[in-house]
């Protein structure tokens, strides 16, 4: 039975789309069975991914909230198969409120598709609200990318206080799967002394490869592609690389 993921933080712009869209890619290319499920409203990894939100005919809010079998809206795209989101996610959290097992929708449905896959990484939205408690609930464990610079230490010990309610309250068996240094700067002193300090406050549970800043990671977006694939030569595909051959080792 593959791993569920969620990749989380409740800070916005720390890499955490880029970050679940280069390791689905980069660990598929490794042959390993990855579906990545956009659970933002956003969409960005759906996008990421190369899929064209105007033209999907069921997504995850299909499954979340009418419960459409996941298997019927899974995308086998060339890069990984993506469960994808459209802009009707954004009001799927208000609409949960009044379902049965609010909480526990994309833990039910994945559930049913779970054997397929080696690992199943889930993009949660950057905030605290329902959509992101049902990625906690159906997750083994989280993957945090981390920005390398002051507030994002701020924005770490929220989600620490984040996880141990939900593993009070809703998930108990929900770990720390690994924490992602993203957007180092490797000129500055700044960047490095972040990295020493996650590394402190998580020992044993940051990938020992670091995210640079990196044109090529900024631009691949716009391409609908994976870094990876939009050039594989860069410094942010040779990094997503190293991390998804660390995540290999683990699952």
């Amino acid at each position: 039975m593959g791993k569920i993921i969620a990749v989380v933080n409740q800070k916005g712009g720390v890499g955490k789309t880029t970050t679940a869209v280069n390791l689905t890619a980069a660990l598929t290319d490794m042959g390993k069975r990855v579906l990545l499920c956009d659970f933002d409203p956003q969409a960005n990894a759906t996008s990421g991914m190369g899929l064209n939100k105007r033209k999907l005919t069921s997504s995850v809010y299909d499954v979340v909230v009418n419960e459409v079998p996941a298997k019927d809206s899974v995308v086998k795209g060339k890069y990984g198969d993506v469960l994808p989101a459209t802009a009707d996610l954004a009001g799927a959290a208000v609409e949960l409120i009044g379902l049965p097992d609010a909480t526990f929708r994309l833990k039910n449905a994945l559930q049913t598709i779970q054997n397929e896959y080696d690992l199943i990484l889930i993009d949660c939205p950057p905030s605290l609200e329902m959509l992101t408690l049902n990625g906690l609930a159906a997750a083994d464990g989280i993957l945090v990318p981390v920005q390398c610079e002051y507030y994002a230490l701020e924005g770490l010990t929220d989600l620490m206080t984040t996880l141990r309610m939900v593993k009070k309250r809703i998930n108990p068996n929900l770990e720390i799967f690994g924490v992602a240094l993203t957007m180092f700067d490797g000129r500055t002193n700044f960047s490095t002394q972040v990295a020493q300090e996650v590394r402190r406050h998580f020992p044993g549970k940051v990938y020992s490869t670091v995210i640079p800043r990196n044109v090529r990671l900024a631009e691949a977006p716009s391409h609908g592609l994976p870094v990876t694939v939009y050039d594989r030569l860069s410094r942010g595909a040779t990094a997503y690389r190293n991390m998804a051959e660390e995540i290999a080792k683990k699952l």
